[in-house]
């Protein structure tokens, strides 16, 4: 990999003889000589290392770390100056800089550090991936930390949650951390076939078992023998297909549709749906005894829409992950595509997310993604922005709040500013409504 870092010093003579040494040992080099300047920058490109100054024409280094950390999700942040107090070096590191280089420093100590940091950077995206679980929520580590507390143990798990909040990815998480990882992990979508199917692959049949049995085929639950069965959208079992289940779940043992040799299956049991099964233990439609086997250990997986903080994680993790499966150049969400993405309510949660990013990667040509081209994928370009907005306020008094502006606001237009005209026509007095113009901070266009 070729490393892109990004110099951030208003001293020509530094900045060009690190341009230099860095160019020399191979790494892509930028530079940018103020604040604005590293913004820019930033917006438009990704850089694996920053070399920072702290004193710098227009604001203090220091202060743009925790931006740089936030834009850069995974760079090095090195901190250099040629004013260094103790204080300064402290807070640098607690901002999340990896090292702070006093002026003047040897070129080796530079690289030496440099080095340093992009492979222990290089390093920690490596552990990241291998948990397939995105995100830094309260709620999201929650859910990490059941998953590392049920794994170790054999307990059936139920993971509940709306579809596309990632349940597959959880209990394919269990069972990598499983004293069963080893083991197969076998997977069936019990909505996905007709009620007479899913009993012939769970449970296998013989030949001629029925008119299409040609040969013997092995159900899910023989080939899951020693490792994990996940059943997604176990709700929609049928009763038979349940009885049955349930009988497995109690012995270990069934018998082929067909057969009649009993055979033993040693497999974990982990169960998801976007259902409540205890409504439908109450409605008669999923039986209570078998609620009760599969939801020994039961996770909640939060929708996108509670898990503010990881939209952008995931969506500069998937925009990372197709730009690399299409061969695509570097694609960068901008702020106003950052915030967008941010209010999204996100229905179709994780999984719209993901089909999002990789729509743009196929379509989207220029390096950087704005709001605009979000907007046109989206499906609401039509949407007037004053509405949307509305509908993307997630506290109902700010949403009030804010329509009532929206209206008095159109309403003072309709009526060319005249107050009294305007009052009248909305149905309140005129003294009201110079109360709410002044809570609001209307312009009243005269």
């Amino acid at each position: 990999m070729r490393a892109n870092i990004l110099v951030v010093d208003d001293e020509k003579g530094i900045k060009e003889t690190l341009r230099s040494i860095l160019e020399e040992e191979g790494y892509s080099v930028s530079i940018a000589d103020s604040i604005k300047s590293m913004k820019e920058r930033v917006e438009r490109s990704y850089f694996h290392c920053v070399l920072l100054d702290l004193w710098l024409p227009d604001g203090n280094g220091l202060e743009y770390i925790s931006y740089l950390k936030e834009k850069l999700p995974g760079s090095a942040i090195i901190v250099i100056t040629g004013h260094g107090k103790t204080e300064h070096a402290v807070r640098s590191i607690k901002e999340g800089a990896y090292d702070f280089l006093e002026k003047p420093f040897s070129m080796d100590r530079l690289l030496t550090t440099v080095e340093k940091a992009l492979r222990e950077t290089i390093r920690s995206k490596r552990e990241e991936d291998q948990d397939p679980i995105i995100g830094k929520s309260r709620q999201i580590l929650q859910v990490k930390e059941l998953i590392h507390k049920v794994a170790k143990t054999n307990a059936n798990v139920l993971i509940l949650g709306e579809s596309g909040t990632g349940k597959e990815l959880v209990a394919r998480r269990i069972h990598t951390l499983s004293e069963r990882s080893e083991g197969p992990f076998v997977d069936i979508n019990c909505a996905g076939l007709p009620d007479d199917l899913v009993e012939a692959e769970l449970f296998g049949y013989e030949k001629g078992a029925f008119t299409s049995a040609s040969q013997r085929k092995l159900g899910k639950i023989e080939l899951a023998h020693g490792g994990t069965l996940f059943l997604d959208e176990v709700s929609e079992l049928s009763p038979k297909a349940q009885a049955k289940l349930l009988r497995v779940l109690e012995t270990k043992e069934f018998t082929r549709l067909g057969g009649t040799q009993v055979i033993m299956s040693d497999f974990r049991l982990i169960c998801a749906t976007n259902k409540d099964l205890q409504e439908g233990v109450k409605k008669g439609n999923f039986r209570e005894d078998l609620y009760h086997r599969i939801s020994t250990f039961v996770i909640s997986l939060p929708p996108l829409r509670e898990r503010d903080e990881d939209i952008i994680l995931l969506a500069e993790h998937f925009l990372s992950k197709f730009l690399r499966e299409y061969n695509k150049q570097p694609k960068y969400l901008n702020e106003g595509a950052r915030k967008l993405l941010e209010s999204y309510p996100w229905k179709g949660n994780v999984r719209e997310l993901k089909n999002l990013m990789e729509r743009l990667v196929i379509l989207h040509e220029s390096t950087q993604i704005t709001e605009k081209d979000l907007k046109s994928l989206l499906g609401f370009d039509h949407e007037p922005e004053d509405i949307r907005s509305l509908l993307m306020e997630k506290d109902l008094r700010k949403a009030r709040q804010s329509f009532e502006k929206l209206f008095i606001e159109r309403r003072l237009k309709e009526n060319q500013y005249d107050l009294r005209k305007t009052a009248e026509a909305i149905g309140i007095d005129l003294s009201n409504l110079y109360r709410k113009i002044k809570q609001y901070e209307i312009e009243i266009g005269i």
